[in-house]
């Protein structure tokens, strides 16, 4: 069995949560998510926690054991505080600028690269090369980070791209003459 999966999660004072069959509802300060998890776990709540345990012993009840007491502890935890992801750009005349809900940046192409921010995530710029990306729902927030970097990922020779604050990127020595 799970040992993640066999962990209460405690509820906060500000958050309510609501399970309707397989069906999760958390709400709190910061907004409301919800989710619908596989029928082969069983949700309860008591007093202040949630528990989550596997109907079967089959191989997919036991690794959902875990993963959805993850999960509810991911929207638990961005209810009250959110996640949130810095990226940064670097290289000479890179920059990004933000446009209502469109993230425009300038990668070093012959055209611009437009990302429309999806709802449920707020994403700012500071200085024309620091992107920071806030939101509740952590898989979304992470989502919207990689795509945002995926338009040009840090290259390993002279370091210029888009990067998550605190990624390592290894570095390569060029060609040498001779």
């Amino acid at each position: 069995m799970s040992r993640i999966g066999k962990l209460p999660v405690e509820i906060p004072d500000k958050v309510t949560i609501t399970v309707e069959g397989n069906s999760v509802t958390v709400e709190g300060p910061r907004g409301k998510l919800s989710r619908t998890f596989p029928e082969v776990v069983d949700i309860a709540t008591t007093d202040s926690r949630v528990t989550v345990a596997p109907r079967k012993n089959s191989r997919f009840a036991r690794s959902m054991h875990g993963t959805a007491r993850s999960l509810i502890a991911n929207m638990v935890k961005g209810v009250v505080e959110g996640y949130r992801k810095d990226l940064e750009i670097r290289g000479v005349g890179y920059r990004a600028v933000l446009t209502g809900r469109t993230l425009d940046m300038n990668l070093g192409y012959s055209h611009p690269a437009i990302y429309p921010v999806p709802d449920g995530v707020e994403v700012t710029v500071k200085d024309n090369t620091r992107i920071k990306v806030e939101g509740i729902d952590k898989q979304l927030v992470g989502e919207v980070a990689a795509s945002i970097r995926r338009f040009y990922p840090p290259e390993p020779y002279k370091g210029r791209g888009v990067r998550i604050v605190g990624e390592y990127v290894r570095r390569k020595e060029g060609k040498t003459a001779g």
